[in-house]
């Protein structure tokens, strides 16, 4: 006959801790997003010094949201080094602990 209210408890809200992040393996190269270019495709500078165009694959397109100064995973196209596919997006909070373990070091230092 009524309405049930839950009751939030706020005071352990806590910001989840991320321990560790997925980090590249064999040919893949972490990136930070410059500018997007349309479509599916966006200019990522890598950690190898090199700016690739790089394209979202169509299995990740509706669920993976790039905008610029994200960091993410980066595959280099095995016949042009120059191109690539995006594999996976870093949550803040795992950036925070890459940053933290050095593996951003690289990077602009604006974050």
């Amino acid at each position: 006959m009524g309405f049930y209210k839950k009751k939030f408890n706020n005071n352990n809200a806590e910001e989840p801790r991320i321990m560790r992040a997925p980090l590249p393996k064999d040919r893949e190269v972490l990136g930070i997003i410059e500018q997007r270019l349309g479509g599916n495709k966006m200019m990522v500078s890598c950690l190898d010094g090199k700016s690739r165009n790089c394209r979202v694959p169509g299995r990740l397109k509706r669920r993976l949201w790039l905008r610029p100064d994200d960091v993410v995973i980066v595959e280099p196209w095995e016949l042009d080094d120059n191109k690539a596919d995006i594999l996976l997006k870093y949550k803040p909070n795992q950036v925070a602990w890459l940053r933290k373990q050095g593996y951003l070091e690289t990077e602009k230092s604006e974050f």
